[in-house]
């Protein structure tokens, strides 16, 4: 294992502390575990721009040298690869032998399916074996595989706990993992608009973690851009700070309390400051 995972979630991902500890736990855990009795599946959540990627990315790089250019890393974008609604036959049987083939030449492949939320309902369930307590399937065993799976399913549910914190006025770093986990899945399986609609994975508790990307704060939009201007070589001045986080649109309407699209926009935010 190539150390680093809780290093670099401290130092670069924000407004997370429930990513940062679930992640670094599982991850670490299974990968020191020499008997482990089935793959590791974690299923992230929350709006876009709130560290989804970047945390399945800081994962990958903590694992392999060349991160997710590393051979033994698999994305699947469901709106890219997974299109049409009347292939899915054909797809479950191209993502099974896709699995099938990798694990078979290492046992320690990492897969990410991004857009769960956009997957075709039923797709994902034909991969249901490759996650289950099976010692070997055809020779083959699956049991040091990660499976990570990122969806926008389950953001309201994960937006609603954060808000009754802050309007409770009560510390969003007091929020426990306990408070969402459940009704996360809960509300991920019973929700038609995702791949894990109704999905044996949930059904038959597969996934190992639900992990709630809590919606960013304004300050940590700041934190983001200084980040964004620390790469980029330049001083990262208060002024520009804000005057580049307030540009965020927020909501609720009225509170105007988190950022609709994380820090995703940052980065073209500072192209237009910085004509380069």
């Amino acid at each position: 294992v190539r150390s680093g995972l809780q290093e670099n979630l401290e130092r670069r991902l924000f407004g997370q502390h429930l990513v940062s500890k679930v992640v670094v736990k599982a991850v670490r855990g299974f990968l020191n575990n020499t008997n482990a009795k089935k793959p590791l599946a974690l299923s992230l959540h929350g709006w876009t721009g709130t560290g989804k990627n970047f945390v399945s990315k800081i994962v990958a790089e903590s694992i392999y040298k060349r991160g997710l250019h590393s051979k033994y890393v698999h994305q699947f974008v469901a709106t890219l690869h997974f299109p049409h609604a009347n292939s899915i036959n054909l797809y479950k049987d191209q993502l099974q032998s896709w699995i099938r083939g990798n694990v078979s030449i290492c046992p320690r492949s990492l897969f990410i399916f991004d857009e769960m939320d956009k997957m075709h309902a039923g797709l994902i369930d034909s991969i249901k074996p490759f996650l289950d307590y099976y010692e070997l399937l055809d020779g083959v065993s699956y049991r040091q595989a990660i499976f990570i799976f990122l969806s926008n399913a389950g953001a309201e549910k994960i937006t609603e706990v954060a808000l009754d914190f802050w309007r409770k006025g009560r510390s969003r770093e007091d929020i426990q993992l306990t408070d969402i986990q459940n009704a996360l899945s809960v509300s991920v399986f019973n929700n038609k608009n995702s791949g894990f609609w109704h999905s044996t994975l949930i059904d038959r508790n597969l996934i190992d973690y639900f992990v709630p990307f809590l919606p960013l704060e304004y300050r940590h939009v700041k934190m983001c851009v200084r980040v964004e201007l620390q790469a980029r070589g330049l001083a990262a001045d208060e002024e520009l700070l804000s005057r580049v986080a307030e540009e965020m649109t927020y909501f609720p309407r009225e509170e105007r309390i988190y950022s609709d699209k994380g820090c995703k926009t940052v980065d073209s935010k500072l192209d237009y400051y910085f004509d380069f």
